[in-house]
């Protein structure tokens, strides 16, 4: 990056470790972090979006939808995540060259030859002939779907079971005063729920920020991924050879994964006083008590 790291043989002490911490890799290395930012900056609404419907759904009076949404939450549930967090994404992958193939490829010829799926290259996503960036951001688009998909059927059963927590004296007297069972949801039911949701939400936030390593699984270069890359052992083939340096490597990632949970739970307790005010919650009369305006 600098005109004096051209020579690394020529390095030596703190000149050495600035230009070791500049190199390209390691541009790369703080790169991934953005990587990790970037896929729960995405997948937290899409998650919550997926529970928000799967808890409707487990609540609707037309049958199919009320088995569809209790069968989403507790087939994903049942199931170790790792298994959904490789099958989302092969099976999207796969999903998604079958129908390009049926317009691009010639439909007499099959994708399952044998044990393999193949199509043909224009059928293929991405391209070969594609930038790297539209391969990363593909991976990265497949990542976030499995994560998405996972961690909306648990946020499903906490929205699911906010919205039983909500006083059904609250729910009846608005359907006295003539409301529809549509204007209940929207004005009495939907906003409250929030209130006792928040906890399980955030439990869920913070296990989805602990999960974020579990992308070097699916074949995207994160920040373990660099880590593991950067601190083991170089050879002389390598420009900056050094020894096993994993652990410092690694113990980054422990702090920089203690401030993102130290940093959110900060956030969600502002949250939780907030959506507590006024609400008939342990939270709520502990506010009242001190005083704490509304």
């Amino acid at each position: 990056m600098f005109a004096q790291c051209a020579d690394p043989s020529a390095l030596n002490g703190l000149n050495w470790m600035l230009c070791y911490l500049t190199s390209g890799t390691h541009l790369l290395f703080y790169g991934s972090f953005g990587t990790v930012l970037l896929l729960l900056v995405l997948t937290a609404p899409l998650a919550l979006l997926l529970g928000f419907l799967g808890a409707l759904a487990a609540r609707s009076q037309i049958a199919p939808l009320r088995w569809l949404g209790r069968g989403y939450a507790a087939i994903v549930r049942g199931v170790p995540d790792i298994v959904f967090f490789l099958f989302v994404p092969i099976a999207l992958d796969q999903g998604i060259e079958w129908l390009r193939s049926r317009f691009l490829c010639d439909p007499s010829v099959p994708v399952r030859q044998g044990n393999e799926f193949v199509v043909c290259a224009p059928a293929k996503m991405p391209l070969s002939v594609s930038p790297e960036w539209v391969h990363d951001l593909y991976g990265v688009g497949l990542a976030v779907a499995a994560f998405a998909f996972v961690f909306g059927a648990f946020a499903a059963n906490v929205l699911y079971g906010a919205m039983g927590a909500v006083p059904r004296a609250q729910l009846e007297t608005a359907e006295a005063y003539g409301m529809t069972p549509r204007q209940i949801d929207r004005r009495i039911l939907i906003p409250q729920m929030w209130t006792y949701a928040l906890p399980g939400l955030s439990n869920l936030w913070m296990i989805l920020v602990k999960a974020t390593p579990l992308l070097f699984l699916l074949g995207v270069e994160d920040i373990v991924y660099w880590a593991r890359e950067l601190g083991g052992s170089k050879t002389t083939t390598y420009a900056y050879p050094h020894g096993d340096w994993r652990v410092w490597y690694f113990l980054a990632l422990l702090v920089f994964y203690l401030l993102m949970t130290w940093v959110s739970q900060r956030l969600i307790d502002r949250v939780a006083a907030r959506l507590s005010r006024g609400q008939a919650t342990l939270a709520g009369e502990a506010l009242r008590k001190t005083g704490t305006p509304a």
